[in-house]
């Protein structure tokens, strides 16, 4: 079993077909084909099957890629950590980020990351624990920092809990609602709702409940900030949304905070990594800088502790 032959897989995989796998790889199609048909033989096991949708992974092939994935991305990540340490600034960080980070943390870290290692490829996802688990056990994802699941992670993953963080109501600027004092004057407005687990609409009719309110019509659910920004910019939808969002440049003038007086707790946010492997330097980095700017409240609070 070679490492070329895991990354032929996951490559596959990644691009559900041959062709487009062979075509981002750079190898014929017809070596790419060996290459997996060597590995299926050395393993004793089909790995593929070649359906309408385009290539598709077997149950032996779906327990087998996971540890794959794993080896392929450790590999490289083995390889960025000699370079970087060795002082040539390459090589990728991939960070799984949710809707708080990114509007409240990520603008402060990138000009002090890029000054570091400006030429390390940065991907950021941007979603919530439930939906780039996988990514993250595969080994894709070098850690994620957000929103908590509301359910703890199977084993195999380590959380560390960084603050509690508190929600806002946010709606366009000069509202009709705009200047309300309690969730009880909003329960006639319409409502989007961006993921906090795998279903929203619930956690927004929890809040709602808590009160003794009845649930809110949900109109709209976005699975990105910018679907988010948009719809709420452009209608009279209001959203719950952490409190952050009232400091955001690219919101700050758009969008405005409606100040009720009830109390809305947000989940914790949390990193979730893997334990059993380090990060490389660049990812350590990148990490670090995020957490040097978790909100103010947040770090007056551990200093007083």
């Amino acid at each position: 079993m070679k490492l070329e032959q895991l990354s032929h897989l996951t490559a596959i995989v990644e691009h559900r077909s041959l062709r487009a796998a062979a075509r981002r790889l750079g190898v014929p199609q017809p070596a790419l084909t060996r290459s997996i048909r060597a590995l299926e033989k050395e393993l004793g096991a089909t790995l593929f099957l070649r359906e309408a949708s385009g290539m598709v992974l077997t149950e032996a092939g779906r327990r087998f890629h996971v540890r794959a994935s794993a080896i392929v991305h450790e590999a490289q990540r083995a390889r960025d950590e000699l370079a970087q340490h060795s002082g040539e600034a390459s090589g990728n960080v991939v960070v799984g980020l949710s809707i708080m980070p990114h509007v409240g943390m990520l603008p402060h870290v990138l000009e002090p990351f890029r000054a570091r290692y400006p030429h390390v490829r940065l991907q950021l996802i941007e979603g919530l624990f439930p939906d780039i688990e996988s990514q993250l056990r595969e080994g894709i994802l070098d850690f994620y920092l957000g929103a908590a699941p509301r359910e703890a992670p199977a084993p195999g993953l380590v959380v560390q809990h960084l603050f509690d963080n508190t929600r806002a109501v946010v709606c366009r600027k000069n509202h009709p609602l705009g200047r309300s004092r309690s969730l009880k004057s909003l329960g006639d407005a319409q409502w989007a709702t961006t993921a906090v687990d795998y279903n929203a609409e619930e956690d927004l009719a929890r809040v709602f409940a808590a009160l003794g309110l009845p649930s809110p019509e949900v109109l709209l659910q976005a699975r990105t900030a910018m679907s988010l920004m948009v719809a709420l910019a452009h209608s009279d939808l209001l959203a719950m949304l952490p409190v952050q969002w009232g400091e955001f440049p690219l919101t700050k003038d758009a969008l405005q905070l409606i100040p009720v007086r009830e109390p809305l707790p947000a989940p914790p946010i949390v990193c979730i990594r893997r334990p059993d492997l380090p990060l490389t330097p660049a990812a350590e980095h990148f990490l670090d800088l995020l957490l040097r700017h978790q909100p103010q409240e947040a770090r007056g609070k551990r200093a007083a502790a």
